[in-house]
């Protein structure tokens, strides 16, 4: 998935290109062998720690609405944070491991396809994890908190409110290695998204839903200037990009020297609010990235997008269908995982 803004004073440099606008996180097709092979699926359950922690979703739903209010880049980070976590090995939580001092072995956070994740959501899942730790003691993972968190922001922002369901353990390890190989480039072909999906046990369908992610967020401009500028090496302009919006993108992400903090809404017309608009603007050409606006482009996945623009209701079940799917593979249980009492370091 592409890129949030690193901070919330990065969310004002988007108000130009709305403003324009308004007035006129490559997939590669090869993994390392373990992500080759059909993610194994564990059993999890709704009742997980129904007599050790039966607090737990309001425990971090406090959390999360404080976040919320104070900070709203808060849900797309968070949303963010848990697609580049269940993407590179499974739903274990390795993406919280801080980086070590120098010298200390890469991990997930030090690759370049991570390090423009938002701090917002590391900071809301440490500070439920503390809360958590405080009623529940050496119980609750941080993967199934994270898994928690990221529903909660996407109900927030107007989405639906599915079960999680829990057990998960976290990771014992954080590989840098495994990440560039898991994650989406912006520029990724639809054969590539399409296969890497499939790897994860994810379906076509799951691919268009859970896109749908991008009807919040933003993304930093070095993600979509090819598309603006040198389409596949024409020098001109994506002939599939909205002229309007093409220009209003320009103003504010010129070819060369331009502000690398600027960012631009995935949803240009309802940025902030999780709902089915993002589907109707691929259909305008209105697509911030190119993976964005391939899902409409690419008959295999057309139809799906035409489906969702018309029905948000159907657009939320198969996005909440999609996440727990997403949720639910590689997961760690008994020795292969951890009971970390800090999300960001491994338990000694």
């Amino acid at each position: 998935m592409a890129s949030y803004p690193a901070s919330a004073s990065a969310l004002s440099r988007c108000a130009a290109v709305l403003i324009l606008f308004f007035l006129n996180n490559a997939w590669y097709a090869e993994c390392y062998a373990a992500a080759r092979k059909t993610p194994t699926r564990h059993p999890l359950s709704l009742d997980f720690y129904a007599k050790t922690c039966p607090q737990l979703d309001q425990f971090v739903a406090s959390v999360t609405r404080q976040q919320f209010q104070t900070s709203p880049v808060s849900s797309p980070a968070t949303i963010r944070l848990f697609f580049h976590d269940c993407f590179v090995g499974g739903c274990d939580g390795s993406i919280l491991i801080a980086p070590g001092p120098r010298g200390s072995p890469p991990v997930e956070r030090d690759m370049p396809e991570n390090r423009n994740l938002g701090p917002e959501g590391f900071e809301t899942i440490n500070q439920a994890k503390a809360l958590v730790e405080s009623k529940c003691p050496g119980v609750v993972s941080c993967a199934d908190i994270l898994a928690i968190a990221a529903r909660d922001f996407v109900h927030l922002a107007g989405g639906p409110y599915y079960a999680v369901k829990k057990g998960r353990r976290d990771s014992r390890v954080s590989q840098a290695a495994w990440v560039k190989f898991n994650l989406p480039r912006s520029n990724s072909t639809m054969d590539e998204l399409i296969g890497l999906f499939a790897k994860k046990g994810l379906s076509q369908e799951d691919l268009v839903a859970l896109s749908g992610a991008h009807t919040i967020g933003f993304s930093h401009c070095h993600h979509f200037l090819g598309r603006l500028y040198d389409f596949q090496g024409t020098r001109r302009p994506d002939p599939a990009i909205n002229p309007r919006l093409l220009k209003a993108l320009q103003m504010s992400c010129p070819p060369y020297g331009g502000n690398t903090d600027v960012v631009a809404p995935f949803d240009v017309q309802t940025p902030f609010s999780f709902d089915h608009a993002y589907y109707g603007n691929l259909q305008s050409q209105m697509g911030l990235l190119l993976t964005d606006q391939a899902l409409f482009l690419d008959p295999r996945t057309r139809p799906v997008v035409q489906t969702l623009a018309k029905d948000k209701a159907k657009f939320f079940a198969s996005f909440a269908a999609g996440m727990d799917k997403m949720g639910s593979f590689g997961v760690k249980k008994g020795r292969r995982g951890e009971h970390r009492m800090d999300c960001t370091r491994h338990s000694v």
